[in-house]
C-alpha cells in the first residue's frame, strides 16, 4: 500500500478543552508536517482544531480547512491555512474531508467528532472509503466508545473482520506510525458488510 499523502483530522473546537488534549494535537499537526502529510481539517480556529493548525503551520507543513459557509458566516473559520475550502453544508463538508484524504485520525472531542469517525467507520464498513482510520485515545478518552464497537461485534452487530476497520493509538508518535505502516483494506468490503 502507498504510504498516505493526505490525513484528514477530526477533532474537537471546543475552547475549554484541557492542555494535555491541546499538546497532543499541536504535536500530531507538527509530525503530520515533518513527516511532508498534508493535514485536512474542519477549519476551526479554536480548540484542538486552532492547535492542530498552528502545529502544521509552525513546521511549514501544508494544511487544508474544510468548513461549511454558515461556520464561514460565524466567524469560526481559520484564515491562517494553506487553503480553505467552503462548502455549502455540513454533509457535503465531511464528504469533501473524506474525499481528499487517504487516511483519518479521529482525536478527542464531542458529538461533531463522534458523528464523523462514526460516519467514516460506517463508510468503510460499506467500502465507500479504504483508507487508515486511527482513533487517536489520547488519556483514554475514547476508552468508552471503544468498548461500544466492541461489544457491537460481540453482540453480532457487527463481524469479527468489522474490528480491522480502526486502529487504535495513545499518542500521536503512535498514530503516524500506524498511518505509515497501515496495510490496506478489504476489497471484499462489501461481501461481509452484511452479517
Amino acid at each position: 500500500m502507498t504510504p498516505p499523502k493526505t490525513v484528514c483530522v477530526y477533532c474537537a473546537s471546543s475552547s475549554k478543552a484541557d492542555k494535555k488534549y491541546l499538546d497532543a494535537a499541536y504535536t500530531l499537526g507538527k509530525i503530520l508536517a515533518e513527516s511532508k502529510i498534508r493535514c485536512v481539517f474542519g477549519a476551526g480556529k479554536t480548540g484542538l482544531m486552532g492547535a492542530l493548525a498552528q502545529g502544521v503551520i509552525d513546521n511549514k507543513g501544508e494544511i487544508v480547512g474544510v468548513i461549511p459557509e454558515f461556520m464561514i458566516e460565524e466567524g469560526w473559520g481559520n484564515e491562517d491555512l494553506t487553503h480553505l475550502e467552503i462548502t455549502p453544508t455540513m454533509h457535503s463538508r465531511k464528504e469533501t474531508m473524506a474525499q481528499l484524504s487517504d487516511a483519518v485520525v479521529a482525536m478527542p472531542g464531542g458529538c461533531g467528532t463522534f458523528e464523523e469517525l462514526m460516519e467514516i467507520i460506517t463508510w468503510k464498513q460499506l467500502g465507500l472509503f479504504s483508507g487508515t482510520i486511527i482513533i487517536l485515545n489520547t488519556n483514554n478518552y475514547y476508552n468508552p466508545l471503544i468498548e461500544m464497537l466492541n461489544r457491537a461485534v460481540e453482540e453480532n452487530f457487527m463481524r469479527e473482520e468489522h474490528k480491522t476497520i480502526w486502529q487504535v493509538a495513545t499518542t500521536p508518535e503512535e498514530a503516524i506510525v500506524a498511518i505509515k505502516e497501515a496495510t490496506g483494506w478489504r476489497e471484499d468490503a462489501r461481501k461481509i458488510a452484511a452479517i
